[in-house]
């Protein structure tokens, strides 16, 4: 007798307990298909996929499967990631749903089962949240990955934030939009020759020497990342650019270098979290001189997908501790250590292009990527940067330049009134 195709028994099986049509074509352990055809095909590889859902009925069991190489997408990630969104974002609680119907199929299934567990990619980090030593572990899991891992995704320019693009020209690559970011920040921050600026977050470099390079500036540039460090490092020594720019691994709070002339902030305070956030911005305000200027480079939460139950993929894979405030929260706290807040410019369609860009470095040379991190980890990143960029281009999240200025006791900005005028 015929063995009866699994795909087909797990469409209804999952449909009744998701109470959801399934919006894919689904592919069983057996080779089997159901649903419908002109979409892209999750893949079930392994019933364990299914074991992980029963035990972690949320984005962190989908993420932990898909890690794991239990489940695949076949076909365009993006297009099945918007079918699958109401599943990914907002997958209701299995518990109270009516399992004692299905309870058969599930044990026929092997889906019933010891709780499998996570890959070895999930990340626990131990301590206070935002002490010295917790954030310096959260950094370590995100960017200690491997520097040439990085430069698949990155490119030549390692930069690791949203460009800048000026231009739809077939021969302007994401190199040029991240020069145009850097000299955006270089120019909204005034730099001239002799000035001193202060990175923080400073990743691999590339702000520090852009300004040292193009506007004669002294830079301090600090990570916690000792990885960003030393190619950091080597970067400078290379273009011959000792003479103006150091890389420490500092953490912000241990700051006594200023005053400095200006301060950029490019994708770093998204690891700082809103309760220290006051903290931090008192920290560069006091390491600035009086008519200096912040430029703060921070995504937003603008309409953030309800809290997961339990914890998120991001935060296990991803990003431990990171936190997205709306732009006015971050506003505020600007303004609270005493700033004044001059200038804000959305950037959140050039995001998602960045993020295409780098999944496409990323999926151009997978092997090479499997073979420097592990293959967990390589499908860690695709999946973060393919639904990012489906968050900014859907108007889920947003980032923006903030830039500010430390007045004067009698208020004095040192800034000209217009934008044309400061922005030259």
């Amino acid at each position: 007798m015929a063995t009866e195709s699994i795909a087909p028994k797990l469409k209804t099986l999952l449909e009744n307990l998701l109470q959801t049509p399934i919006p894919v074509r689904l592919r069983a352990w057996d080779g089997s298909e159901a649903g419908p055809a002109d979409t892209p095909v999750l893949v079930i590889r392994h019933r364990r996929a299914l074991r992980r859902l029963m035990w972690q009925p949320n984005e962190l069991g989908l993420a932990r499967a898909y890690v794991a190489g239990e489940i695949a997408v076949e076909g365009d990630l993006y297009t099945a990631l918007d079918r699958l969104a109401g599943l990914i974002w907002r997958p209701p609680a299995i518990r109270g749903l009516p399992i004692r119907a299905v309870a058969g199929d599930l044990l026929r299934l092997g889906i019933i089962g010891t709780q499998p567990k996570p890959p070895a990619e999930e990340m626990t980090l131990s301590g206070v949240r935002h002490s010295r030593r917790r954030d310096r572990q959260a950094v370590s899991h995100h960017y200690d990955v491997g520097n040439d891992f990085y430069r698949i995704v990155l490119g030549s320019s390692m930069v690791y934030s949203c460009a800048y693009w000026t231009s739809t020209d077939g021969g302007y690559d994401l190199a040029d939009a991240q020069r145009d970011k850097l000299d955006l920040i270089c120019r909204k921050l005034d730099l001239r020759p002799g000035m001193r600026l202060l990175d923080v977050g400073c990743g691999w470099g590339g702000m520090a020497m852009h300004a040292a390079r193009q506007y004669g500036v002294q830079v301090l540039g600090v990570t916690l990342s000792t990885e960003q460090a030393d190619y950091a490092r080597k970067q400078v020594a290379e273009a011959g650019l000792a003479g103006q720019v150091e890389i420490r691994v500092e953490d912000y709070r241990d700051l006594d270098d200023g005053p400095f002339d200006a301060i950029s902030s490019i994708g770093m305070a998204e690891h700082v979290g809103t309760g220290p956030y006051g903290e931090y911005a008192a920290v560069l305000y006091r390491q600035l001189k009086p008519g200096g200027r912040l430029l703060n480079h921070q995504i937003a939460a603008i309409a953030p997908d309800p809290e997961p139950a339990g914890r998120s993929f991001i935060d296990a894979y991803v990003f431990p501790d990171g936190e997205l405030a709306p732009l006015g929260t971050t506003v505020s706290l600007i303004e609270g250590a005493g700033f004044e807040v001059r200038d804000v410019q959305a950037l959140r369609e050039h995001y998602a292009r960045t993020l295409r860009v780098w999944v496409a470095n990323l999926e151009s040379d997978w092997s090479t990527a499997v073979r420097l991190t592990s293959p967990g980890r390589a499908r860690v990143w695709r999946l973060y940067m393919a639904a990012s960029a489906l968050a900014f281009e859907h108007g889920r999240i947003g980032v923006n330049q903030v830039l500010a200025v430390k007045p004067h006791r009698d208020g004095a900005s040192d800034m000209p009134p217009t934008r044309a005028g400061w922005l030259t």
